[in-house]
């Protein structure tokens, strides 16, 4: 087992006491953005991580969805455990019907790993461009051709954590993958950083219906304290621009943050906002992910 390096943040752990929406979600929302960690006797930490995780368990997330009226979620694979994704796939084991993941993997995975992924409810494989760039504004666009193939005949995504403001030509970049592809964190693009040509590229790739953008973590986008009403007009634009291609997460239990810890409650009243209208929620929250994560 990997013990916990002192010399790394210990995350702090999430609000147990989500509070109630202003208004509920419609029937079948999913949350697309949320991670498990631990049991850490179970399951070690790589020796390369930026963070030591808290404890979050499957348990502690369905608790969180129930309090907030929403019936499905979307496990993402947290850096802390490299490609090492059985955490993540022990709690989708417990909820079949209400959650989907997305893992993380080698390039070279062998097809038969990704069949016996996906019928343990994979969808997506993530893509962490923010610690593992191979050079400023460059992707590795071969080793994504190469996962890309693998992977498309089963309908799943890839999704990428990166900054699209480092990457001013990332639809040219990434025009030959012919896959969907989604982009975490409203593009995290620091809310000090004018919109850029990599914010605009997002943009049109969203509008010929090739990536979708989650509205997740406006936290880590701003120094401002919650509502983060810096983030307002990026949301906003994405809402007027691309309402089509959106999906909200509430990226529990935010692992490595520098702000206070939000309240789930909070974040999703904050979202309803953001969008007041009835048929565009149901568009987001459970049109959106049913078709990007095969419910």
């Amino acid at each position: 087992m990997t013990e916990l390096s002192k010399n790394l943040p210990e995350c702090g752990p999430h609000d147990p006491l989500p509070k109630r929406p202003r208004r509920l979600p419609p029937a079948l929302a999913c949350d697309v953005h949320a991670h498990v960690c631990g049991p850490r006797h179970l399951f070690p930490l790589v020796e390369n991580r930026l963070y030591n995780p808290p404890e979050a368990s499957g348990e502690e997330y369905i608790g969180m969805l129930d309090a907030l009226g929403l019936t499905r979620g979307v496990l993402v694979q947290p850096s802390v455990y490299g490609t090492d994704n059985r955490a993540m796939l022990d709690v989708l084991a417990i909820y079949p019907d209400r959650l989907r993941g997305v893992a993380v993997l080698p390039f070279d995975v062998p097809l038969e790993e990704i069949h016996r992924l996906h019928a343990l409810g994979v969808r997506g494989v993530r893509c962490n461009i923010v610690d593992l760039q191979t050079g400023k504004g460059k992707l590795p666009i071969d080793n994504l051709k190469q996962l890309a193939n693998k992977i498309k005949k089963l309908g799943w995504h890839i999704e990428f954590l990166m900054h699209v403001n480092e990457f001013a030509d990332l639809d040219l970049q990434l025009q030959t993958l012919d896959i969907p592809l989604v982009f975490g964190h409203l593009g995290y693009v620091p809310t000090q950083i004018e919109q850029t040509d990599g914010f605009e590229a997002m943009i049109r790739m969203a509008k010929k219906g090739l990536a979708w953008i989650k509205l997740t973590a406006p936290y880590r986008l701003t120094t401002q304290a919650y509502p983060y009403p810096s983030v307002n007009a990026t949301a906003h634009r994405l809402l007027a621009e691309v309402p089509q291609c959106l999906m909200w997460g509430s990226d529990w239990p935010h692992v490595f943050i520098k702000s206070a810890m939000p309240n789930d409650g909070d974040l999703y009243n904050l979202f309803l906002d953001w969008v007041k209208n009835e048929a565009l929620l149901q568009t987001i929250l459970v049109d959106n992910p049913a078709s990007i994560y095969d419910f």
